[in-house]
């Protein structure tokens, strides 16, 4: 089961809608959700290791190095309500299979 964080610059009303976004994208590819959190980037920031999956604007990767060191898969988008492109970009990180039901 994946636990998964979206991340943004305020964490209110964007953040609320990436989370909707990211459930519909993880029912569609079947993957297991544990928890879906959704945040301000500056808490985002300091809890993703505790992730297995952290979503946020492609602007904000750079924030997310030492998540990215400790394994995260983090993925930046460019449309953070696009559901299409939370699909896609969960297939091309891998993240789809790892965390796929059996």
């Amino acid at each position: 089961m994946a636990r998964i964080l979206v991340a943004c610059a305020n964490g209110a009303g964007t953040s609320l809608m990436m989370k909707m976004s990211v459930q519909k994208a993880t029912k569609a590819l079947e993957i297991p959700v544990e928890d879906i959190h959704h945040c301000a980037l500056s808490e985002g920031v300091s809890c993703a290791r505790q992730y297995d999956i952290v979503f946020a604007s492609q602007n904000f990767l750079g924030m997310y190095k030492d998540a990215i060191k400790a394994g995260v898969t983090v993925i930046g988008l460019r449309n953070v309500l696009s559901e299409k492109e939370v699909e896609e970009k969960l297939i091309e990180s891998g993240a789809a299979e790892k965390f796929k039901r059996k």
